[in-house]
């Protein structure tokens, strides 16, 4: 027996109802924050730094998690165990360091993006080289994302794949960018809100057809190893480990939170440092319960479908990224159902729209003013527009190429992986040391850059011959990439600023002599 086919329309009419007002209403909640005549690029791209420390905080759950969470997260849970919690401890520790190490210097300037600190730090080069890779990083692992929210139109709409990228791409772009970040954050508040209360009633909806309620479904949970959360070992190649989880979920962290414009970009929103810590540290707290929330329905939907035969049943055609939106569309009440889905979809438009924010901004701010320094803002932010469209195409091409098997919440942070190690090793360098240089800095990312790219592409294990002997090279884990990138960029970075003599870097961080 085979159910719950991974596509078609199955939603009522009241749902669909829901669905189209929901988003129609979340659009123009968004458009209340267009401002009319001109506007300035730090009120369009910072909110006039005057959003509160809780709305910074949700915002940047929201950007977090997104579609990826919402419907990947279940499935580890339904195929394994809360293993994936000990990456959230990981984010915890992550936070810490960036609130002492990265946003102190963020707010000594006046600063757009994250890149601009290099730039200080470096020179122009370096910045450009860090803005390009955070591009490309940006790009590759969005693609990933709008794919994810691909398969829940899918499931709603009964569509393909390639019709539900190019719906939620449309969509999105009728109102991206009219808001600017004010609109994204507070959309993004909404959002959240909503999609956590929604889930919350996914999880009572499982509990409730599960005879024995709460009780049994912890119990089956229990039974079924469904519940273990800390697996301790120094391997490197299982995926979720404490040592893992601890380290590298602190690296990624300092990387994803500390490097990348999409989420310092909504840090430099706040009112003052103070406001912004308070609103970094709060949102790992929020994330915590959101992962252990989405956990909770996976392993609930095990119990369900093991308690009616089924659970080793479902329809091959039905990876465990889709096992969530198919019951949220087969078995979840009138009503609800269409609010869930609804959520879903308006969140993850709203990070698309605030991707391709960070997108446009960077090419901006990174790129385009500083070789035409007469430009002024209206032309800038005009320029801005016309980037979000170039960046939406980009990021629907990349979504089809993104079309494979697996979890698509580990490629998608697997991607990120490959490039985020690098970005944050030279950040590390110029924050923590005083000798590293340009030239040093820039072959340390490069070869951050190999070592991970090499990392992400080696099949399996392979043996390498050395010195006569096959050495096994064994398939490291993504959650150790941006560590291993990191520190790579780091000691070939400061080696190769020790070694090749140029003239000293601009020194607007401290560190070491």
């Amino acid at each position: 027996m085979h159910i719950l086919p991974a596509s078609g329309n199955h939603l009522r009419a009241i749902d669909l109802l829901l669905v189209g007002v929901y988003l129609a209403g979340i659009t123009l909640f968004g458009l209340r924050f267009r401002k009319g005549g001109e506007r300035s690029l730090r009120s369009y791209f910072l909110a006039d730094r005057n959003v509160p420390w809780w709305a910074i905080a949700l915002s940047i759950v929201a950007a977090e998690t997104s579609t990826l969470t919402i419907i990947s997260v279940p499935g580890l849970a339904f195929t394994g165990d809360f293993g994936f919690l000990q990456l959230a401890m990981g984010y915890l520790l992550g936070r810490v360091v960036i609130c002492i190490l990265f946003l102190p210097r963020y707010f000594r300037g006046d600063l757009l993006t994250a890149y601009q600190l290099i730039g200080q730090r470096f020179g122009p080069r370096l910045q450009r080289l860090t803005a390009l890779l955070f591009l490309v990083m940006r790009a590759a692992a969005e693609g990933v994302r709008v794919f994810a929210v691909a398969i829940v139109v899918g499931v709603v709409l009964g569509t393909g794949d390639i019709a539900s990228i190019a719906i939620l791409s449309v969509l999105t772009l009728l109102y991206t960018f009219e808001g600017g970040m004010a609109a994204v954050i507070w959309t993004d508040v909404v959002q959240m809100i909503l999609y956590v209360l929604g889930s919350l009633i996914a999880l009572w909806t499982v509990c409730s057809k599960i005879p024995g309620g709460w009780s049994a479904l912890i119990a089956g949970a229990s039974a079924a190893h469904k519940l273990t959360v800390l697996h301790f070992s120094w391997s490197i190649v299982q995926t979720y480990t404490f040592q893992a989880g601890i380290i590298g979920g602190c690296f990624l962290t300092m990387a994803s939170h500390g490097t990348d414009q999409l989420m310092v970009q909504r840090l430099l929103a706040a009112k003052n440092l103070r406001q912004s810590q308070l609103a970094l540290l709060s949102s790992g707290l929020v994330v915590f319960f959101q992962f252990t929330l989405f956990l909770l329905i996976g392993a609930g939907l095990f119990v369900y479908y093991q308690r009616l035969g089924a659970a080793s049943a479902l329809s091959p055609s039905l990876s465990a990224d889709r096992l969530f939106p198919a019951f949220i569309v087969h078995d979840m009440p009138a009503g609800i159902a269409g609010l869930m889905i609804a959520a879903v979809l308006a969140a993850a438009m709203s990070n698309l729209s605030a991707a391709l924010n960070s997108l446009s901004s960077t090419t901006v701010v990174d790129f385009y003013a500083p070789r035409h320094p007469e430009a002024d803002d209206r032309r800038k932010t005009h320029l801005s527009r016309i980037m979000t469209v170039v960046w939406a195409v980009v990021l629907f091409v990349l979504a089809m190429l993104s079309r494979r098997g697996g979890h698509v919440v580990e490629i998608g942070l697997s991607i990120a992986s490959v490039l985020w190690g690098a970005m944050l090793g030279v950040f590390l360098l110029g924050t923590l040391s005083r000798r590293a240089a340009e030239t040093g800095t820039i072959l340390g990312m490069a070869a951050g850059v190999a070592v991970n790219l090499l990392l992400w592409l080696q099949p399996a294990a392979i043996r390498v011959p050395v010195f006569g002997h096959a050495l096994l090279l064994p398939k490291i884990a993504w959650t150790w990439f941006v560590m291993i990138g990191a520190l790579t960029t780091v000691l070939i970075g400061y080696i190769g600023s020790v070694l090749l003599p140029q003239p000293p870097a601009i020194r607007n961080c401290e560190g070491d002599r």
